[in-house]
Parts: structure tokens; C-alpha cells; sequence
């Protein structure tokens, strides 16, 4: 920016210089007069010129994800991510058996109420959602309180199968199937399309959730993305990403947790521009002024 400014500089020495020539102009031959603007409007032209290239200058360094990728050992992220259910999630939990009047009290379910013709009826019955509470526990039917906080899914499962082998005959082998309905994750700052989003495959990536988002704009720094994490005991965290580092693939913050929050940090260039304001469609207008009358003045003396 500091070179734009000595160029700007420049143009309006040239302007300037102008008016100089102008107002001596009854001192001194058409000829010369003509010479003189002649050259002044093309230095003009030229400053402007260099202006607009050096306005337009950027490092891709400051850009381009995962620059140092040919020289990150990658051995360390072999490891499959399974989220851990966590205060405040919302849970469906499938029982099934062979004998289904078996698995039935395990599967609770809601009805779902509509309208026809302006009366109330009822359609197919859904499945009950659990709420986990700050505790990390669900009411379950038949076995009551149970703590699902902290485990994964997998986990989750076979701790709810053990639980109610009991109450089912010896045959039978219940299959449980437990999945999380609110898994979602927050995406504002510098991108494209800022939101809250629904994960459904219940798990994300960082590069999947700034996609998600319609990715970086110009403005965003990839060197400085904030991630906003709350743990199960309601501590707060903040931890800052570097996408121009590729072993970004091996950090723990690589895949997001439910309720997550990136934040994508503007650079100098919008923070300066939001505060310049209404001043810098000013100033772009009186730019395109003087841009006129030199062209005009050109136009006329060649």
C-alpha cells in the first residue's frame, strides 16, 4: 500500500503540473504549450497506470492452502474420527429384534400431527428424539437413566445392547442403532456464504465445513482462522488455524466437534476499507475525474 500511495502522490504532481503550464500559457508559444501537455498527459496516463498494477499485486503466499504438503508426514492422520455424544445433542435410538412385540418398548415413538380439511389427524409415527443433559445422560424406556455422555456412537450402542439383553429372551441378539439428529457447526467471518450447517454424516473437516461456506473470500487470512470449541464441561477454547500449513491434516482441530464455530479473520485491506467507508467512493470518483480531464485535455491537443 505504501507504493500505491507514492504513485498517487506522483499522479497529482503531474496534475499539478498542469495547471502550471496552464496558467503560464500567455507567456509562451502554442507549440510549446502543446509539447508540454502532450508529455504531462502521458506521464499521467502512466502513473495511472502503475497505480492500478500495483493495487492489483498480490503474493499468492498469502492464498494458496497447504503450500509445504510435498514435506508433511502424513502417517499420523491414519486414524478414522468417530464424534462423542455430548451435552445437548439430539439422539435417535433404534432397538430391533427378531421378535419385534420385544424390541416395541424400546422404541418409543411420537405421532406427527397434520390437517385435512381443516381437521387434526395423525401420520406414521416417528421415532422418539433423546435430549442428552448437561450431565451427559438420557432417559431411556425400560432401563431408565443412562449415561451416553463422552462415548462414541459405536460405544453408545453396545452399552445400550448389553443393558437390555436381560429383558429379552435368550435368542434373541438385539441390534442397536444409535444416531445424532443436531450435529451441526458454524461457519462466519470472510467467506462466501456464512451459516450454520447440518452435518449429517456426523463428521467434517475443516476444508469440508469452509466448503460448506462457499470458501474464503480474497479478503479472508489463511493464516488466521479461529476455531471456537466448547467441551462437554462448558469450557470455552480458541485455537487458531494456518491453512497455508498442510499439517494442518494432523492437528487434533482437523475435524470438527458439534457446535463448533470458525471464524475466518478479515485482512488489513477490508478492515481498512470498512472503516474508510463512504470516503473511498469518494475518492474513486474524484480519481475518475481527473482521469476524465486528462483524457480530454489529451484528446484535444494531439
Amino acid at each position: 500500500m505504501r507504493f500505491v500511495s507514492v504513485e498517487i502522490e506522483s499522479f497529482l504532481g503531474h496534475f499539478l503540473r498542469i495547471s502550471e503550464i496552464s496558467s503560464n500559457f500567455a507567456g509562451k508559444s502554442k507549440n510549446e504549450y502543446e509539447q508540454k501537455m502532450k508529455k504531462n498527459a502521458l506521464s499521467i496516463l502512466i502513473v495511472l497506470a502503475g497505480v492500478l498494477f500495483l493495487a492489483s499485486c498480490g503474493s499468492t503466499k498469502d492464498v494458496a492452502y497447504f503450500q509445504n504438503s510435498n514435506y508433511v508426514d502424513l502417517s499420523q492422520s491414519q486414524v478414522l474420527y468417530d464424534a462423542r455424544i455430548m451435552p445437548k445433542d439430539q439422539l435417535t435410538i433404534t432397538v430391533s429384534a427378531t421378535n419385534d412385540e420385544a424390541a416395541a418398548p424400546f422404541n418409543m415413538t411420537v405421532p406427527t400431527p397434520y390437517s385435512v380439511n381443516s381437521r387434526s389427524t395423525y401420520s406414521q409415527a416417528m421415532l422418539q428424539t433423546y435430549l442428552v443433559d448437561n450431565g451427559g445422560n438420557v432417559n431411556f424406556p425400560i432401563l431408565g437413566t443412562i449415561h451416553l455422555g463422552g462415548l462414541t456412537k459405536s460405544e453408545a450402542e453396545q452399552m445400550i445392547q448389553k443393558r437390555i439383553k436381560p429383558f429379552l429372551s435368550e435368542e434373541e441378539n438385539p441390534i442397536v442403532t444409535v444416531r445424532m439428529t443436531g450435529y451441526q457447526i458454524s461457519v462466519i467471518g470472510e467467506v462466501a456464504r456464512p451459516g450454520t450447517f447440518t452435518v449429517s454424516r456426523e463428521k467434517i473437516t475443516v476444508l469440508e465445513a469452509l466448503a460448506q461456506a462457499g470458501d474464503l473470500t480474497i479478503y479472508g487470512l489463511r493464516k488466521n482462522v479461529q476455531l471456537i470449541r466448547e467441551d462437554a464441561n462448558g469450557q470455552k477454547s480458541i485455537h487458531i488455524l494456518d491453512l497455508t500449513d498442510a499439517n494442518l491434516v494432523n492437528s487434533p482441530y482437523y475435524y470438527l466437534q458439534q457446535n463448533d464455530v470458525l471464524y475466518v479473520t478479515p485482512n488489513k485491506v477490508k478492515a481498512q476499507n470498512s472503516s474508510v467507508g463512504s470516503m473511498t467512493t469518494l475518492w474513486f470518483s474524484a480519481t475518475s475525474i481527473l482521469i476524465s480531464l486528462t483524457s480530454l485535455l489529451y484528446n484535444i491537443l494531439k
